[in-house]
């Protein structure tokens, strides 16, 4: 017969002291925890002699109380598999669901119940948007494509060797040698001067701003914000109490004269300069040392998030701001979500030698370590030449897809989506006509099973026109043309 599922046994509430007999107050306790729902029909319960051993009493009761409640319907027993909560228990013996719900806390205070004002910064709003995996799910590299039978083979391999040390407290910091592959590899791509020693080892770039935001920030300071910009550090950093200064970007990255006049007293920026996010532009090397010299003259943090700083197609992949800094302002910010895939979830923090003990404090006070066995993994990959591998397989790949999503905007949208930011990255932006709102489109393009992202969300300022992010990493060529038909249906 078919296996029974095991379940866990809630505690059984026994009282020695009590005149009612052994077996009566553990039939009774069976019936109230069936009734209720607590044990489930078909969950196998304890043998008769386990129970006894870890009740601490004679085998004769709970032999006594299991024969009962088998004659009275609630357990059954069969033949090589131990004895269950019956499958079919009559209704008259078990209380309605709704009458076991808990009631509304409105309901039990007399009136609604008071979080912090922490709690609502991290809420948002409902993104409809998010609900699929296919066209355009920004954010969501080729999954397809994933050297997957690879890293399964790599993550079996360190799976099957873990030494004890793997297996106990890992280094808040991170595992030495994947920090140590790290900082070569950020040295030769994209020109950061570290040693393994300033790297530290995340959950990913989100978990790295909140560690970012948290050592550097006191509730209160204020940080430029790109407007438009990314609103998960949006997220972050007012979950730090952070006052964000909205700094507007053009084609040559953010505006820093503008943010040294409305942001003097700033402690620190936020940027993604290679690729910014969403509009895609890359800053400009003018800007950048503006930058630099205003973050030193100032005594600010600078917050680089190098957002798909990997897959750049009309030039080389430019330099970080990071290696340009002379004064260890910069606070330099990477994921693989992007790279690799997203529930990975490894990322790093590249930080000045004087902040180490700060940060290392910071990411043990949130939540001590990362994964050893995926860390261990992305070591070997990352060793072994499969992570060049992959970026320069995925380049090529991803400037198809980038050309698929213009022939088909060109194709079904025509006019109506004025594109901008594809020089790089898995994404594109697109303006849409004045007056067209993109919040809309995007909700009705979910019911379409295509998800684009508003712009209107990633500014702090209300914008002059809406606009669509498409993410083309994660869909193949039919669901572009697809995705970009059944979005030109909702204008």
């Amino acid at each position: 017969m078919q296996r029974i599922p095991a379940g866990f046994l809630p505690p059984v509430a026994m009282d020695s002291g009590s005149d009612t007999p052994m077996y009566q107050q553990l039939s009774d306790w069976f019936r109230r925890a069936i009734s209720s729902g607590q044990l489930r029909p078909g969950q196998r319960v304890p043998s008769t002699r386990s129970l006894a051993n870890e009740l601490g009493i004679s085998r004769i009761p709970v032999l006594g109380a299991y024969e009962q409640l088998q004659s009275e319907g609630f357990l059954e027993t069969f033949t090589g598999a131990g004895t269950c909560v019956a499958r079919a228990i009559p209704s008259d013996l078990t209380v309605p669901r709704a009458k076991l719900a808990r009631p509304e806390p409105a309901a039990m205070h007399g009136g609604s119940r008071r979080t912090s004002l922490r709690a609502a910064q991290m809420r948002t709003p409902e993104a409809t948007w998010l609900a699929n995996m296919g066209a355009f799910r920004v954010g969501l590299p080729a999954l397809d494509a994933f050297p997957a039978a690879l890293w399964s083979k790599l993550v079996s391999r360190h799976a099957r060797h873990l030494s004890a040390e793997a297996m106990g407290y890992g280094d808040p910091m991170g595992h030495l040698p994947l920090r140590e592959a790290i900082a070569e590899y950020l040295g030769a791509a994209r020109a950061v001067r570290c040693n393994a020693s300033q790297i530290l080892i995340t959950t990913g770039s989100q978990q790295a701003l909140q560690i970012c935001a948290h050592v550097l920030l006191d509730p209160g300071e204020r940080v430029w914000m790109e407007d438009p910009g990314y609103p998960g550090a949006h997220q972050a950093l007012r979950t730090a109490g952070a006052e964000l200064v909205p700094v507007p970007v053009d084609a040559e990255g953010i505006d820093v004269a503008h943010g040294a006049r409305v942001g003097a007293d700033a402690r620190a920026v936020y940027i993604s300069p290679s690729h910014q996010f969403p509009l895609g532009m890359a800053m400009s090397a003018s800007r950048r040392m503006q930058l630099l010299h205003w973050a030193a003259s100032n005594d600010a943090w600078i917050i680089e998030d190098d957002y798909d700083s990997e897959y750049r197609f009309g030039s080389r992949p430019l330099s970080s701001l990071q290696g340009a800094d002379t004064h260890a302002r910069v606070i330099y910010l990477g994921t693989f979500s992007k790279v690799m895939f997203p529930a990975l979830r490894l990322g790093y923090v590249v930080v000045p030698e004087d902040l180490v003990a700060d940060f290392h404090a910071g990411r043990d006070a949130i939540d001590t370590f990362s994964s050893m066995l995926y860390q261990s993994a992305m070591t070997e990959f990352i060793r072994e030449g499969h992570f060049a591998r992959h970026i320069r397989s995925m380049r090529t790949l991803y400037m198809q897809r980038r050309e698929a999503v213009h022939e088909a905007i060109r194709k079904y949208l025509g006019e109506r989506l004025e594109v901008i930011g594809t020089e790089a990255g898995m994404q594109l932006a697109g303006l849409l006509p004045h007056g067209v709102d993109d919040v809309a489109v995007s909700r009705k393009a979910a019911t379409k099973g295509v998800s684009v992202r508003p712009l209107t969300p990633c500014y702090l300022e209300p914008p002059s026109r809406g606009g669509l992010l498409l993410g083309y990493g994660g869909a193949n060529l039919a669901q572009i043309d697809e995705g970009v038909r059944r979005l030109a249906e909702c204008f």
